[in-house]
């Protein structure tokens, strides 16, 4: 059974994507990483492999969540007991990654949340913004019944339970918010560790200006949506347990 696994959504970060794998061998030289090459249009792909990373090529592009959903399924099909997710765009300083293992190797959560909004504040954004993840960090902690400061964050690390329930159900539209109300309705639970974060290190973001309002407004109505649907038993967090106790890894 191997250890830890740095999974990377990428789509168009060839001007990321090497200082990113030097700044994770930097923070821990036994790390394996997986590029999650998803249609990127630019040498994403070409770069990662120069500089020695394992790299899937999507065949077109997922977005975020396919990219994320196939690279769970990867670490867990390879044995990894803990896999830790960031953002190819350079915002999530490699330097942290072991502060969220350290977090998840010491606590019964199934998953650990990177916070840019616990302990010193380390990144800027528009008041907007500020607004639509407030409102969704109190309207997710309402619903998960867990306190959510930072429903957005893309800086993870989590268990190989969590691992397979999300290879098998994993939100394609708004992964992130979604994934955290799916997982507690399951029964996996999560905690918020602080971390730094930083601007992306070049390119641009796909969500600006008045794009957060209606990015956010569609995340509340799609969680609204999922609160009526059934969950799935054979996904609860107590039967994958039972069934990795028992040998049936994977059944």
């Amino acid at each position: 059974m191997k250890e830890t696994i740095v999974i990377v959504p990428a789509y168009n970060e060839e001007l990321n994507i090497k200082t990113l794998l030097d700044e994770v061998r930097s923070a821990g030289p036994d790390l394996d990483v997986v590029i999650l090459n998803d249609g990127s249009l630019d040498r994403t792909a070409e770069a990662a492999r120069r500089s020695g990373a394992k790299v899937i090529d999507l065949p077109c592009n997922l977005g975020v969540g396919g990219a994320v959903q196939a690279g769970f399924s990867y670490a867990y099909e390879n044995g990894y007991q803990y896999a830790v997710r960031i953002d190819g765009d350079g915002q999530h300083p490699p330097s942290e990654i072991p502060r969220l293992l350290e977090a998840i190797k010491s606590s019964e959560a199934d998953l650990i949340l990177g916070s840019r909004f616990l302990g010193e504040k380390s990144y800027g954004s528009t008041r907007l913004r500020y607004c639509g993840i407030y409102l969704l960090a109190q309207f997710l902690s309402l619903i998960c019944r867990r306190k959510v400061t930072d429903p957005t964050s893309g800086f993870q690390a989590l268990r190989r339970p969590l691992m397979y329930f999300f290879s098998q159900a994993y939100p394609m539209d708004y992964p992130e918010p979604e994934a955290l109300a799916l997982m507690r309705r399951q029964g996996y639970d999560f905690a918020e560790v602080p971390a730094v974060f930083r601007e992306r290190q070049a390119g641009v973001s796909s969500i600006q200006g008045w794009g957060t309002l209606y990015y956010m407004l569609k995340v509340f109505l799609a969680l609204i949506v999922d609160r009526a649907r059934s969950v799935d038993p054979r996904l609860s967090r107590q039967r994958v347990m039972e069934a990795m106790q028992h040998g049936r890894d994977g059944y």
